[in-house]
C-alpha cells in the first residue's frame, strides 16, 4: 500500500464523501480515505479521521480564529459505542488470557484435551471480540456529505462496506478469529496422520495468522494514515502495534509448529508454545488498552 495525499472528490469509493468548502485534503493509503480536512469558505475547518469517529464518535472542529473543539456524535450513539467497546475489550483480554494459560500448561506437560479446551475457550471469546469489532465499523457515527457534524447510523446486525479500511480490517479480524476456531476444533480430533494434521490443524492456523496480519496493517494504515509510522503518543498506535505483535508471534508459533512429512513432532514445540504464551499476553494487553480508547 502507498501513502497518499490528495484533493478530495465527491463519491470516491470508499471515502467519506468530501463537503462544500473552499477545499480540503484527503490522506490515506491505496484506495482508502484515512483522514478527511475540509475547508469552508470562511477559514473554517473539519478534520475526519476513520479510527476516531469508530472509536470515539467524534471529529474535530477548527473555527477561523483557530479554537478547537471535538463534535460528538449524539448521546444514545456515544453510549451504544461504548457498549462494544466493552466487549470487544473484555472478550479479547479474557481470550488472549486463556490462551496464554493453555501455552503455560502445553509447556508443563498437561493432557493434550485439557490445553485444547483451554485453547477453545480462548478461541471463542476471540470470536465474539471479533465480531463486537465489527459491529464497532458497520455501527459507527457517518459525517454526511457538505457536514460538519457526526450523524447516527440505525443499528445493524451486517453490513458489506469492503472500500471502507475500518470495515476491512475488523471483517478481516473476524475472518481470523473464525479460522482459528475451526483449527482449534480440529485440534481436539486424534489419530490424524501428518497430511491430515496439516490440512486441518496447521493450514487453518497459518491462514488465521495471516489474516490477524493483514487486519493489523490495515489498523496500522488507519492510524499513521500511512502504509507505517511511529506515533507513541496516540493510544491508538499502541493497540494496533501490540496487536500487530501478537499476531507476529502467533504466526512464529504456528510455524514452529509444522510437522514435517515423514516426522512425527512438530519443528519446535517448545518455540510454538511459547511464541503462543507471548502472543497471548499482546493480545490481552490490546483488550486492556482498548478499555480506555472509547468516547
Amino acid at each position: 500500500m502507498r501513502g497518499r495525499t490528495r484533493e478530495p472528490h465527491r463519491g470516491g469509493a470508499g471515502e467519506e464523501p468530501a463537503g462544500q468548502g473552499s477545499g480540503g485534503r484527503a490522506e490515506g493509503v491505496g484506495p482508502f480515505t484515512t483522514r478527511l480536512t475540509l475547508r469552508a469558505a470562511d477559514g473554517a475547518e473539519a478534520v475526519w479521521e476513520s479510527r476516531r469517529a469508530r472509536r470515539r464518535g467524534a471529529l474535530t472542529v477548527r473555527a477561523a480564529d483557530g479554537t478547537e473543539a471535538a463534535h460528538r456524535a449524539d448521546a444514545p450513539t456515544l453510549a451504544r459505542m461504548r457498549a462494544l467497546n466493552s466487549v470487544a475489550g473484555v472478550t479479547f483480554t479474557l481470550g488472549g488470557l486463556l490462551f496464554a494459560v493453555g501455552a503455560a500448561l502445553a509447556l508443563t506437560g498437561a493432557p493434550a484435551t485439557a490445553v485444547s479446551s483451554t485453547y477453545f475457550g480462548g478461541g471463542l471469546f476471540f470470536n465474539i471480540g471479533g465480531y463486537a469489532s465489527l459491529l464497532q465499523s458497520v455501527n459507527a457515527p457517518r459525517r454526511p456529505a457538505g457536514a460538519y457534524r457526526l450523524e447516527p447510523v440505525a443499528w445493524r446486525w451486517w453490513s458489506y462496506e469492503p472500500m471502507r479500511i475500518d470495515w476491512l480490517s475488523a471483517f478481516l479480524l473476524l475472518i481470523g478469529t473464525l479460522v482459528f476456531g475451526l483449527n482449534l476444533l480440529d485440534s481436539f480430533l486424534q489419530g490424524l496422520s501428518t497430511q491430515q494434521a496439516a490440512r486441518l490443524v496447521w493450514a487453518p492456523d497459518v491462514i488465521g495468522c495471516v489474516l490477524f496480519l493483514i487486519s493489523g496493517q490495515l489498523s496500522l494504515a488507519k492510524v499513521c494514515h500511512a502504509p507505517t509510522g511511529v506515533r507513541p503518543h496516540d493510544l491508538g498506535w499502541w493497540i494496533v502495534t501490540v496487536n500487530m505483535a501478537g499476531s507476529a508471534l502467533f504466526m512464529i508459533a504456528a510455524l514452529a509448529d509444522l510437522v514435517t512429512p515423514g516426522e512425527h513432532v512438530p519443528v519446535s514445540l517448545t518455540i510454538s508454545n511459547i511464541g503462543t504464551l507471548a502472543g497471548a499476553l499482546c493480545f490481552a494487553a490490546t483488550g486492556v488498552l482498548q478499555w480506555f480508547e472509547h468516547p
